[in-house]
């Protein structure tokens, strides 16, 4: 639902820090074409580094729980029990969606002498931070999801800020860069992070502290570093109601159709893409024939493969989308590489075939979201008054996906999957990675087609 603007102008609603661009006439050549906010002066190298840095260190803080130290934690208080890891992290996703569009909304409309999002970021790390003790001295599985809960609240909000703080500070000429500089380094602080508990593993309290230590510590620095410009004198666009509040979960399409459509690129893609990550483990197994603990270090050796192939992809497809000024292009070759490896994948039964099919999947994803990322920021409705709310929105596209994809992956690999005579025969992952590139071809092609407001 669109909303008024504010009767500030453009660059001092985005939060510009006195004497930066003060004259709000630049404009970048390169900038895709219909993109808003070309008037934003770049942002120095010095307050990029440290956008980047704590979206590293919120990733690892977010991260690290849900790929080990939550699993740790659970079958120590659990043994054996799988399934209670599972019901912690949906628990926590679904908060997530819930909660993500009215905080974006709230936000916006914050008046204070730090600014805008900065309340958010020391909220969202502070909550983050005792979510992550809590976790560390749980005493069943139900106080262990509450903690859970609460960090995926609190570290959920602070990374949300930095991409509103993204959208608010960033000219289109820098835009790809720093999306593939922060894609990047949310792919790579789950590895280092994982690799830096595993030291400690030992110590229940330190493999959930120590990646929140680093996250607090690089999320200060931005925090006391970065500043911005008091907004208390800002006008606030809507009142905020309770209605205003339900509504921060929709918005009008035919007001921005090149936002609808690219969300609802977004959703294929990545639809496409959880299909792939659900089963990657039964997978290997299955066509190598090996037990899941046989095909853990292969699955390991996998994902560092592609955790080169997707900072590749995200570095590279980021640099080049604002040195050439085009986004919907990259969206399109993403697609095509993420098939490409999808129809490797499919009818792959030795292990480089998979390992080829992977980096080639992961290298279109990482295309894909880099590109996808500056387009965000490119056709962001009402950037002045409701930034915050609108990336909110667009975090549904991936998060939802991602949620429904476990549950129809399994009724695609049973599809086909029963041998002569009734016997069970082997499960249908041709099918499954077909889909799921299928998906990923269809979303990269709306995103070529439809998405308008960009080149």
């Amino acid at each position: 639902m669109a909303t008024s603007r504010e009767a500030s102008s453009p660059q001092e609603s985005a939060g510009r820090p006195a004497g930066e661009g003060s004259d709000g006439t630049q404009s970048v050549s390169t900038a895709p074409a219909g993109a808003v906010g070309t008037g934003l002066p770049p942002l120095p190298g010095g307050r990029v580094a440290l956008l980047v840095a704590a979206t590293f260190g919120v990733a690892m803080a977010l991260m690290v729980p849900m790929a080990f130290s939550l699993a740790l934690r659970a079958d120590h208080l659990a043994p054996g029990d799988e399934a209670a890891v599972g019901y912690i992290l949906g628990i926590g996703s679904a908060l997530s969606l819930v909660t993500a569009p009215p905080i974006g909304t709230l936000s916006d409309r914050t008046r204070s002498r730090l600014g805008r999002r900065m309340p958010y970021l020391i909220g969202g790390g502070v909550l983050g931070m005792a979510a992550l003790v809590t976790m560390a001295y749980a005493p069943n599985i139900a106080v262990l999801g509450l903690g859970w809960a609460m960090a995926s609240l609190g570290w959920g909000t602070a990374l949300g800020a930095l991409g509103s703080i993204q959208a608010d500070r960033l000219p289109p000429s820098q835009r790809g860069k720093v999306a593939g500089l922060t894609g990047a380094t949310t792919m790579v602080a789950p590895v280092v992070g994982v690799l830096l508990v595993g030291t400690v593993s030992h110590d229940h309290l330190l493999v959930f502290l120590l990646p929140g230590i680093v996250g607090a510590v690089l999320l200060t620095l931005l925090v006391v570093l970065f500043r911005e410009p008091d907004s208390r004198t800002d006008t606030v666009p809507v009142g905020l109601t309770t209605g205003h509040v339900l509504r921060s979960y929709v918005f009008d399409p035919r007001a921005h159709p090149d936002f609808a459509w690219h969300l609802l690129a977004r959703f294929v893609f990545y639809y496409g893409q959880s299909l792939y990550t659900s089963f990657v483990t039964f997978f290997y197994a299955d066509r190598l024939d090996l037990t899941l603990v046989e095909v853990s270090g292969l699955v390991a050796v996998s994902g560092g493969i592609s955790v080169l192939a997707m900072t590749a992809g995200t570095l590279g497809s980021g640099y080049l989308s604002d040195q050439l000024g085009r986004r919907r292009p990259f969206a399109l070759v993403a697609a095509a590489v993420f098939l490409s490896g999808a129809v490797v994948s499919a009818w792959a039964h030795t292990l480089p075939g998979l390992l080829a099919g992977a980096a080639l999947m992961n290298l279109g994803i990482a295309v894909f979201s880099a590109s996808s990322q500056a387009t965000v920021l490119d056709i962001l409705p009402e950037r002045e008054t409701d930034a915050g709310r609108f990336l909110a929105i667009v975090t549904l596209s991936q998060k939802i996906p991602g949620a429904l994809a476990p549950l129809t992956a399994p009724l695609l690999i049973t599809i086909g999957a029963t041998g002569a005579g009734g016997a069970a025969g082997e499960e249908n992952y041709t099918l499954l990675y077909l889909s799921s590139g299928v998906l990923g071809l269809l979303g990269g092609l709306i995103a070529f087609f439809r998405v308008r407001g960009v080149r």
